[in-house]
């Protein structure tokens, strides 16, 4: 994908994450990004170094790149590494090989109910970044539900948060799925192709997926918004070991300082953040850049206090016990989130 670049293979990294070959895809962020905050501390005298394991480099995690860029994080080094597939960045803080991943809380869940211990710090993205488009030759009227039945939908792997979502959307409109709505699970490259060869109806996909297919005349606008529709939504947030909270907090605080920082940052200096974005993503065309970041903040797509709020852990949630992958019923927002740093 454009918006993805790989420039760096991270083998002793990906060593940790074990399991299948779709763990084993370690990429390291544009170098730009980790050097400018290296040279920044390092005129502080910075010595302690944090990793950040996210599964893709996405526009939503601006935040936290301008934070890099800035030298936001008083007394740290921190860089970010992409690893996508599966459970590769939670395995990766898990094995003490990251500091920190991206990701729904929900991950700490997951893990809670294997016995580990995750907390999420800090929020990033703070709405379900995900859209429901329909094929350009269809019109998906007023009634959604009547409009969904019947039809076919592409949608990235099942385990995922954009499938939960829909499994989850489909229960809440009343239609069971493989009788009233079936499902195409394919890898999130392939979505554009199948709706293209009408193989699909309606295609779930978030930018800048959603505005090339706008561009191509895949599909129209979305016909239903998430981060609009379901409100606040905890999509993205940055997990830790409970460890490091109760044995290293002021890294905890320093390290959640910076983030709130960028939080800040991006809300009032929109054109500089358009910039640092432009280095982040030197290979995405500029026009589909800026369509992306501005439907960001039209969607409300970060908390700018870095806040977590119950409601938003409690949709998501929801949403992953909708789609069976969390089974147990006790686990709830104390067991995962842990705010005491956020101001």
């Amino acid at each position: 994908m454009l918006y993805m670049v790989a420039v760096l293979l991270i083998t002793a990294l990906v060593a940790g994450c074990g399991g299948n070959a779709a763990q084993k895809s370690g990429v390291e962020t544009p170098a730009s990004s980790s050097e400018a905050n290296a040279s920044d501390n390092s005129k502080t005298g910075s010595t302690k170094e944090l990793t950040i394991a996210e599964p893709v480099h996405g526009t939503g995690y601006l935040p936290l790149y301008i934070a890099i860029r800035k030298g936001f994080f008083d007394g740290l080094t921190v860089k970010t590494v992409t690893l996508s597939g599966g459970s590769a960045h939670t395995n990766a803080v898990l094995t003490d090989q990251a500091f920190g991943f991206i990701g729904g809380p929900e991950h700490n869940a997951f893990a809670k109910a294997k016995g580990a211990e995750l907390r999420a710090i800090v929020n990033i993205v703070n709405r379900g970044n995900v859209y429901l488009v329909a094929r350009s030759d269809l019109d998906p009227g007023t009634d959604i539900a009547a409009f969904m039945k019947g039809k076919t939908v592409a949608v990235s792997q099942y385990g995922g948060t954009p499938n939960s979502i829909i499994r989850y959307l489909a229960g809440e409109w009343g239609l069971e799925l493989d009788k009233d709505l079936k499902l195409k699970e394919v890898d999130t490259g392939a979505i554009p192709a199948v709706l293209q060869q009408n193989q699909g109806d309606i295609a779930v996909v978030t930018e800048p997926m959603l505005t090339q297919g706008i561009e191509e005349g895949i599909w129209g606008e979305p016909f239903y918004n998430v981060p609009q529709e379901l409100g606040p939504y905890a999509y993205s947030t940055i997990n830790i070991k409970l460890d490091n909270i109760t044995e290293d907090p002021d890294t905890v605080r320093k390290f959640v300082e910076g983030i709130h920082k960028g939080l800040e940052f991006i809300r009032d200096n929109k054109e500089e953040s358009m910039e640092i974005a432009k280095l982040e993503f030197p290979t995405m065309a500029q026009e589909l850049l800026k369509a992306t970041i501005d439907r960001s903040y039209e969607d409300a797509m970060w908390e700018f206090s870095g806040q977590i709020s119950e409601e938003a852990v409690n949709t998501g949630l929801a949403v992953v016990r909708s789609a069976g992958l969390l089974k147990d019923e006790t686990i709830g927002y104390d067991d995962i989130v842990d705010t005491q740093f956020v101001k």
